[in-house]
């Protein structure tokens, strides 16, 4: 993989005007927004799919969840048309906002639509706009929602090169970015096979023990089969003396006061370990309001229930913090650990419960009576902390290497995120 600086650069730089943008070819000009696009007059177009934009791609949502009327309401966007979401939702950095769309669809009444004024190549505007999403849209707009509307970007400064550089720079980021999202799929699918191994070890210890000649009886379950005759199978809300998700309202954000967490701390962990430096925090006076509801203390686990189903992390620290409806928190009983529970909770038995035989990613809501629900394999208390020391053994070198794996992929990530920004703003010389 070719280093930025190893790459040739333009002869002469002068300053763009604008902070983001930086320095930029001498010969290259910088625009407003609005001498670039216009707003599309809103169309309907009843005969069109629903659609809106889902990471920085306008997919088809189908009819199936808006009414007649609502839909009525919808604006048109065309294949090779720019769409922006509006919101920016709880200050997002991370998903994208702006897109070019590939298909013909009817979308919210509150997004902007663009069209262009003058020639330009759409695949280089699809990256740089990307990179302005991030770098500067997102500081834009006004209210709770940070509602962003055509006004607030009509005079953002924009690049314009020459067309045919424009072309090159996209063919260029085309053909690198399909590399690197090559090498991060075969990586992605490695993680998915040592997960499924890691799987197969949990599953085998929580159903059947570490000792194979003790007497088995069926559990009463069918798709758990049969389990040590000393064991048992009780829901989780017998085990648990608490079962509650956080609050359902963002809350304000603050630069300093009480932690408070959300399904990317938890998917973000490294070793088993919560990022404190990445946590947003809140007002020490709304989360004093917020632990009414759910305070979590240590022991107790906490699990995600909304986009990334089923992460867990057992409390393990003083501090006190408040987290999103994202997360559930549970405080079990003292004849189940919280260790030996979510190991538990990472076999496919749970996995089944929740998905009916699907995979944990198709569901994008587990709800809290579902979580109560559960069936969970209860062994003696000296037996879990035996099977959770034995995963913890046995899956040790799998973790390692998935967290290299994680590692290589969130590298491939930046290099893939520095090389389109500074392809798109002049930075390298691909022409």
């Amino acid at each position: 993989m070719t280093t930025l600086t190893e790459m040739p650069k333009y002869e002469s730089y002068k300053y763009s005007g604008e902070e983001w943008i930086g320095d930029i070819p001498k010969h290259w000009v910088s625009q407003k927004l609005k001498h670039i696009f216009y707003e599309k007059k809103h169309k309907s177009n009843m005969s069109l799919s629903c659609g809106a934009i889902s990471f920085g791609r306008v997919v088809d949502k189908g009819d199936e969840k808006v009414t007649e009327a609502t839909k009525k309401s919808y604006q048109e966007v065309l294949n090779g048309e720019f769409l922006i979401n509006p919101l920016n939702l709880n200050y997002d950095l991370i998903s994208l906002r702006i897109a070019l769309s590939e298909i013909n669809v009817v979308v919210s009444a509150g997004y902007i639509v663009l069209k262009e004024k003058t020639n330009l190549d759409k695949n280089y505007f699809k990256y740089l706009l990307h990179r302005y999403d991030v770098a500067y849209m997102k500081l834009l707009g006004s209210g709770v929602r940070q509602t962003i509307s055509f006004s607030h970007i009509s005079n953002s400064l924009l690049l314009l090169p020459p067309i045919e550089e424009q072309t090159a720079i996209a063919n260029f980021l085309d053909e690198k970015t399909s590399k690197i999202d090559e090498a991060i799929a075969i990586k992605e699918k490695q993680i998915e096979l040592l997960k499924e191994r890691k799987q197969i070890i949990i599953q085998q210890a929580v159903t059947q023990g570490l000792d194979p000649s003790v007497p088995m009886k069926d559990s009463g379950v069918e798709w758990i089969g049969q389990i040590p005759a000393h064991w048992n199978v009780v829901k989780l809300k017998y085990l648990s003396t608490q079962i509650v998700d956080g609050t359902h309202f963002t809350p304000t954000y603050v630069d300093q006061g009480i932690p408070f967490l959300r399904v990317t701390d938890l998917s973000n962990m490294v070793d088993g370990k919560i990022n404190w430096q990445d946590v947003c925090y809140i007002p020490e006076k709304e989360h004093n309001t917020l632990i009414k509801r759910a305070k979590g203390e240590i022991g107790d686990v906490l699990i995600s229930k909304n986009g990334t189903i089923g992460l867990t992390k057992v409390i393990d620290w003083d501090e006190e913090f408040s987290f999103f409806v994202s997360l559930c928190l549970i405080k079990l009983r003292k004849e189940i650990s919280p260790y030996y529970f979510t190991s538990f909770f990472n076999s496919p038995i749970v996995d089944q419960q929740i998905t009916f035989g699907s995979s944990k990613t198709s569901v994008t809501n587990l709800h809290l009576e579902k979580i109560k629900e559960l069936l969970v394999i209860l062994p003696p208390l000296n037996e879990q902390n035996d099977i959770d020391e034995y995963v913890k053994a046995n899956s040790k070198d799998l973790d390692l290497v998935i967290g290299s794996l994680l590692k290589q992929i969130e590298k491939l990530n930046e290099y893939k995120t520095t090389l389109i920004n500074s392809a798109v703003t002049g930075k390298i010389k691909v022409v």
